[in-house]
């Protein structure tokens, strides 16, 4: 890191769970964040000023005025640029001494792999069942930490899958595909602002926290936000022997 980097970085330096080598994986650190939208939004900011080198940005959709309530990557100018060029710009202007990648493009299954083979850690900000079971499934395959988040109305749910442990449970076990998963958005159902905040900048501590080896990650608990009566709950996870993606 040179001079300015230390100072912008001082005062994770200064955290002895930290200092500079903590920094340091930082900032050799490669994230890869699906979906530019309301939890991809702030996860992306707070890795982008905590150092992260290398972030890659995946959303093929564009900015509307509609998701300017809660999707702060992006402004009113940004209005129909394609959302992860959109972060990029925003991200570089943040924090000028990173790398971002940004995917503008719906990308194929084999492209996603070779995104999150790529990556150190791999954050779902997505709003589809069918990104999140892909997702899980490449993580499990290429045994990559995944960190899942969801919001809709006024609750909201985050936890890690981390596929380098043989207890992890995955996406899978805890949301079995039967083929009948029906998605919910927020264009349909609408989205309590802070609230993808919140999940999003709790997907964001826990990636910095995997990419650095410390503390103690989200896995094999699931986090409930219900924000209209600002009450949390853990849930724990098991593995289930027989999934049909993990097991």
């Amino acid at each position: 890191m040179n001079d300015n980097q230390l100072l912008r970085y001082s005062r994770h330096i200064l955290l002895p769970q930290i200092e500079y080598e903590g920094q340091d994986k930082l900032v050799q650190g490669h994230a890869l964040i699906v979906g530019a939208g309301g939890l991809g939004s702030p996860a992306a900011l707070y890795l982008a000023a905590a150092g992260v080198g290398t972030i890659t940005i995946c959303d093929f959709d564009a900015v509307d005025l509609s998701n300017l309530q809660r999707q702060v990557l992006h402004t009113t100018g940004a209005i129909g640029m394609n959302k992860a060029l959109s972060a990029q710009k925003t991200l570089l202007a943040l924090n000028p001494d990173i790398t971002v990648n940004a995917i503008g493009e719906r990308a194929s299954e084999s492209e996603l792999h070779a995104l999150v083979a790529r990556a150190d850690v791999v954050l779902d900000c997505s709003d589809n069942f069918a990104t999140r079971y892909l997702l899980n499934k490449l993580c499990v395959q290429l045994k990559k930490p995944l960190v899942s988040g969801a919001g809709l109305g006024f609750e909201g749910q985050v936890t890690v899958y981390d596929m380098r442990s043989a207890q992890s449970p995955c996406y899978h076990c805890l949301f079995p595909d039967n083929g009948e998963g029906t998605d919910l958005r927020c264009a349909t159902n609408g989205v309590f602002a802070p609230l993808v905040g919140m999940i999003g900048t709790t997907q964001a501590a826990e990636a910095l926290k995997i990419l650095m080896g410390i503390g103690d990650s989200l896995q094999g608990r699931l986090l409930l936000l219900d924000a209209l009566s600002m009450e949390w709950r853990t849930i724990k996870l098991g593995k289930d022997p027989a999934c049909a993606v993990c097991a």
